[in-house]
């Protein structure tokens, strides 16, 4: 193990962990607003609008990222549409997280009883105040164990971002692999910055999840 050149080319990961996390922060974000979105329409069946929400799901979680980044990237711009690396990456997220997102919200929404609703409704609530202080804040709280094992594994799909050139973890190591033959110290320096991202990330949601236990919800 050559220390010596894991100490050279670590500046060089924190330049791509800084990238990855950007993007992975607004791909994820989007994505949540948008999985949100796509589960009360799917909740409260929507016409027309559930219909192609449940298209959308379908294709998107039966499709790989790297196929969905390969058809924005090079498929594109057969047709006059040309993206950046980067704004591919943060649409290929978005476009797959969103699916995800959608259907661990919709499993909280289903989870919680119409007798709260109607509850809601016979003291004078609105719809719009019932969804807000009623379904929810209860429906957010049972989905977090799946919303936080949807944030890790969207930041972990990050990995394939290199293939559409984008300066990654992923594309970092490769390079340093092709061009030195390092492999043992240029996986180590990814393995140890995916540890790095991921760990704290899994921590605060395992305290979220203990927390809201403790308050009564996810039981």
């Amino acid at each position: 193990m050559d220390f010596n050149f894991v100490k050279e080319y670590i500046p060089h990961y924190i330049e791509a962990a800084g990238l990855t996390i950007r993007i992975a922060a607004i791909g994820i974000s989007l994505s949540i607003l948008l999985g949100l979105l796509c589960s009360i329409i799917r909740y409260f069946r929507i016409p027309i609008l559930h219909r192609a929400v449940g298209i959308y799901i379908e294709l998107s979680r039966n499709t790989p990222l790297l196929i969905q980044l390969f058809f924005l990237y090079f498929g594109l711009p057969k047709i006059g549409v040309v993206l950046s690396s980067e704004a591919c990456a943060i649409i290929g997220l978005v476009f797959l997280g969103g699916s995800y997102m959608a259907e661990a919200f919709r499993s909280g929404l289903e989870s919680i009883a119409n007798s709260q609703i109607e509850a809601g409704l016979s003291l004078g609530l609105t719809k719009g105040q019932v969804i807000s202080y009623i379904v929810l804040p209860q429906a957010i709280s049972i989905s977090i164990p799946a919303f936080s094992a949807n944030v890790i594994f969207l930041i972990k799909e990050t990995s394939v971002f290199s293939a559409v050139a984008l300066v990654d973890l992923m594309n970092v190591a490769k390079d340093l692999i092709g061009l030195y033959y390092k492999t043992d110290e240029s996986l180590l320096m990814l393995v140890s910055s995916y540890l790095i991202i991921l760990l704290p990330i899994s921590i605060v949601f395992t305290l979220i999840e203990r927390r809201l236990r403790h308050a009564g919800f996810g039981n």
